[in-house]
């Protein structure tokens, strides 16, 4: 194997790797909403951790998925260079082929990137909802009283 082999092999595998990760924590964590007693909780902050567990993996997952694309993009152009250099390749077809396949690193990143975010934003945003229902009927207890 050549070093972009390794390159190529390694941040797609690596961000493939990400994307399983990310795919099983919103699934884990919409079962867990799903499920979860929250009226059963009597302390605020107990429930909150509960919540938001995994959320800050999920959101880094998300926010790093591009930038780990980038750099196989940015390896990929640095060895077609070294190629074209110690080749003194002038074929534009070669250069196209080697440039194609290291931008598809960038495209997998994001691929990972933009689901990860979404699913974040909508467990941070279902994880509020659960929280505010649980402080009204909270309130709603202490006021009966």
């Amino acid at each position: 194997m050549t070093i972009k082999d390794y390159l190529e092999y390694g941040i797609l595998g690596f961000l493939v790797f990400l994307s399983i990760i990310v795919l099983a924590l919103i699934m884990e964590r919409i079962w867990t909403f799903r499920k979860i007693d929250y009226l059963s909780y009597c302390d605020r902050k107990k429930l909150e951790i509960d919540l938001t567990k995994n959320l800050t993996l999920i959101a880094t997952i998300g926010t790093n998925a591009p930038y780990i694309g980038l750099l196989g993009t940015v390896g990929g152009i640095m060895l077609t260079f070294i190629e074209i250099g110690q080749n003194n390749a002038l074929n534009t077809g070669d250069i196209m082929i080697g440039l194609a396949l290291a931008l598809k690193a960038t495209a997998l990143g994001l691929i990972v990137a933009i689901p990860a975010i979404v699913g974040y934003n909508l467990l941070v945003r279902k994880s509020e909802v659960l929280l505010m229902l649980w402080d009204m009927e909270k309130n709603r207890n202490d006021f009966s009283i």
